[in-house]
């Protein structure tokens, strides 16, 4: 059956799910909608959001140097709009001046230049890789799985995007040698299934042969995209984050005052962590908690490079945030990536007001984690355990690794004693349903998403123990899942009788469902009345964000 060039040749994907759960969504949102959804979803948003790091700059001054930029095309940014309009702009939403949008255009309908006689030379790519140059990336090296034979420096080329494809035991997988060669023809490798994945025209920037032999770099030039999002890799470090701006009305619901003591539960990477800190002109104490070592690490980056001393980090598993009985939990390490591993007291981090800390002062927290981090024995020894001897030489073999290569270090805390702070946000780790561009979506399954459900559960157990009477506790999903956002508000409110639902500003987000589906969850969804107290972003929505959740509890008088 001939094919005709121009849908093959054209961007237009289907989202793929497990059947159960591309059921149980047309049960919550209506098949229509979540038909919308999904194509939403396989889409960029139209506009990157960004975010002012108001402790070092302006609004207004971003926008001047990015308008700059625009006039620098060698090195800064695309002009992207075709009315000959600036596509920078202040957020005009109240409370968010200080958030910049940069507008994107598409989809554009790219000329490929060939018909099925005379295909073009083509670059197949990763999901991964396709996905963030939806998002504005160029085409790098580790992204590019299969070239077209005889590419050379200078060639144009089409890229196109290799998809996971049903195996025979249900399981979804890319079957593809790295480095295969193209022959654009029907004998290719998933021919027919790349129909409708072409992401855009560029040129070449290595020869086929350079693509699969050197580790890095960009592969592929691609100037003609089906989306036009300018990359803001390397501008205006410091002083801007791109974040989306669900994301950024997270951080405003917490509300978080100056000189309160705060604790972002799954703080990596940091954004929301540092929007808190700037919302409190670095004045008050952040506690940035994750259960990966290097991801604490990043948190600790991204705050120094904003210039932020209000937020102090530490390793701890989400599960296991209140400490037990008779153990000292708040031990934090400082975010400059100190390499001795010092830890650093909220009254330490106030010494830029003009104080002088005393070392000799250090809080029994910060004692306790220091004695646990030492070798030494109770007893003044120097003896060592047989486990760090065997640890010791192997790093004098095998060299320093990641952590000790990468500089800093992150204290472990063993949680903290309940009611020790005014502010929890509990951002969840997630299905993550409601990122975009997704291509493919077909790896959650019914039991992962009720797994996602009790995980997120238990996390929110521990959290409700952390806020103190009278605070404040603000619950976010990047998903659509309602067995993550609605059922977990429910299980809330219906287990924790002093927690309330509390307006949220600004409140820019549609409203929650209300009921429940037949799924295995265990939990109804929102009761009347209750729908319009949570912001659920629709991705297909005219604010076109991701899909995202956001909860807000007041806590009252515990029992």
């Amino acid at each position: 059956m001939e094919m005709n060039p121009s849908s093959r040749y054209s961007y237009d994907p289907v989202l793929r799910w497990d059947p159960e759960v591309e059921d149980y969504f047309n049960k919550a949102y209506g098949p229509d909608h979540f038909a919308r959804i999904s194509k939403a979803l396989t889409r960029p948003s139209s506009y990157s959001c960004i975010r002012v790091n108001t402790v070092k700059t302006t609004s207004d001054a971003v926008i001047e140097k990015l308008t700059k930029l625009l006039d620098e095309p060698e090195d800064g940014l695309k002009l992207v709009q075709s009315d000959g309009s600036s596509p920078i702009s202040k957020c005009q939403i109240p409370g968010l001046e200080y958030v910049v949008f940069f507008n994107g255009s598409g989809p554009h309908r790219i000329e490929y230049g060939s018909g099925l006689e005379n295909p073009p030379k083509e670059v197949l790519v990763s999901r991964k890789c396709a996905e963030a140059v939806l998002r504005g990336a160029q085409v790098y090296v580790p992204g590019v799985l299969a070239c077209t034979a005889h590419v050379e420096i200078g060639d144009a080329v089409a890229v196109c995007v290799a998809m996971e494809q049903p195996g025979d035991e249900g399981d979804w997988s890319v079957n593809m040698t790295r480095g295969t060669t193209l022959q654009g023809l029907p004998t290719d490798p998933f021919y027919c299934e790349r129909s409708g994945l072409y992401i855009g025209m560029g040129t070449a920037m290595l020869s086929r042969a350079g693509m699969f032999r050197v580790p890095h770099g960009v592969a592929v030039d691609l100037s003609n995209r089906v989306f036009r999002l300018p990359s803001f890799h390397n501008v205006l470090e410091g002083e801007i984050f791109l974040q989306n701006l669900p994301s950024i009305v997270a951080a405003h619901a917490l509300d978080p005052q100056k000189g309160e003591r705060i604790l972002d539960m799954c703080a990596a990477p940091g954004g929301k962590t540092t929007a808190i800190a700037i919302l409190m002109n670095d004045e008050g104490e952040i506690v940035a908690a994750d259960r990966s070592h290097n991801k604490v690490l990043d948190v600790q980056r991204l705050s120094a490079e904003m210039g932020l001393t209000c937020i102090t980090t530490c390793k701890l598993d989400a599960l296991k945030s209140v400490c037990l009985p008779n153990t000292l939990s708040d031990s934090t390490t400082s975010v400059d990536g100190d390499s001795s591993g010092s830890m650093t007291s909220h009254s330490e981090l106030s010494s830029n007001e003009g104080m002088v800390p005393d070392p000799s002062r250090k809080s029994e927290a910060e004692k306790s984690c220091e004695g646990n981090a030492s070798t030494k024995q109770p007893n003044g020894g120097d003896n060592v355990s047989h486990s760090e001897i065997r640890k010791s030489k192997g790093r004098l073999k095998n060299g320093r690794g990641r952590t000790q290569s990468q500089g800093g270090r992150a204290g472990k805390s063993q949680g903290f004693p309940p009611n020790s702070f005014d502010r929890v946000l509990l951002d969840a780790p997630c299905s993550a349903l409601g990122l975009r561009p997704r291509l493919f979506a077909g790896l959650e399954t019914v039991i992962s998403l009720r797994n996602h459900g009790r995980y997120q559960r238990k996390m929110f157990d521990q959290a409700v123990q952390l806020v103190r009477v009278g605070g404040v506790l603000v619950y976010s999903t990047c998903t659509i899942n309602p067995s993550e956002n609605e059922a977990v508000v429910r299980y809330a409110l219906d287990k924790y009788k002093f927690l309330s639902l509390a307006p949220q500003h600004p409140s820019i987000g549609g409203p929650g469902l209300v009921g429940r589906c037949e799924f295995p969850d265990g939990y109804e969804w929102l009761k009347p009345g209750e729908e319009e107290m949570v912001q659920k972003f629709d991705p297909s929505s005219e604010l076109d964000t991701i899909g995202f959740f956001i909860a807000k509890f007041s806590v009252g008088p515990k029992d």
